[in-house]
């Protein structure tokens, strides 16, 4: 579903991202872990079509995302780390609009609406005005907005910062629900989120991929004597050298 070949993003001198490769398969959720400042972020915003590549290649669903991008932009529904909310419009009419933005026909626009209401369990505030929400419920309100249209990959950047406790609890779950029917790419620093919802796990280091396997190939691979290092110390074993 995705397919990324020795991505490369530079400013002048900084290099953001290093010839970056890696796939995701359909229906699965791709955990992403870096140090700030690691690329993750770039990566992500180049995935979606917001920023451009110095060079290498970046296909979603068969898509170029470089030479076809609205095609890449009508399969994929994006998260970032602050939500794209507009405070002063209610969640229905900032749902509304962002459907209309994202080509849903008029006809099935209200049962769109309340499909990702439903599955973000938004519903009790569709006419509050999104300034008065809590930061649990903007997020909701975030991820309502990037399933909006039933897109085929979502990209999320650390969408439980901020939250407490519960509503980590919860968003995880929901997240995990996502698995199967949408290709998720999920940031986070909370690696509790990552053993919980993701089949597989990327980590990259100064702009480089250092790492990108499944929980148990990882552990395997790290193994120190007969100890099986944590997710939490594999991650920081590779993420300071």
């Amino acid at each position: 579903m995705i397919e990324v070949r020795n991505l490369t993003k530079r400013y002048r001198d900084l290099v953001a991202i290093d010839q970056v490769s890696f796939d995701v398969a359909p229906g699965e959720i791709l955990g992403f872990l870096g140090r700030n400042g690691a690329g993750k972020t770039t990566t992500m915003r180049i995935l979606t079509g917001f920023l451009p590549a110095t060079s290498g290649t970046a296909k979603v669903a068969g898509f170029d995302v470089f030479e076809q991008p609205l095609e890449v932009k009508r399969r994929v529904g994006y998260l970032p780390e602050q939500p794209p909310l507009y405070v002063d419009m209610t969640v229905y009419a900032y749902l509304k609009f962002v459907a209309s933005i994202k080509g849903v026909p008029s006809a099935k626009m209200k049962s769109e609406m309340e499909r990702v209401a439903n599955l973000t369990a938004i519903g009790a505030v569709m006419d509050r005005v999104i300034a008065n929400l809590s930061k649990g419920y903007r997020q909701r309100v975030g991820l309502a907005q990037a399933l909006l249209n039933d897109p085929e990959v979502l990209i999320l950047d650390e969408p439980t910062v901020g939250l407490d406790p519960i509503q980590v609890r919860e968003f995880r779950d929901l997240i995990k629900s996502l698995a199967g029917k949408h290709t998720v790419v999920l940031s986070t620093h909370i690696l509790s989120e990552i053993t919980a919802t993701c089949q597989r796990v990327l980590i990259i280091r100064q702009g480089k991929v250092v790492a990108c396997d499944d929980l148990a190939g990882l552990a395997k691979k790290h193994q120190d004597g007969t100890h099986e290092l944590s997710l939490e110390e594999i991650f920081v074993k590779l993420a300071e050298n």
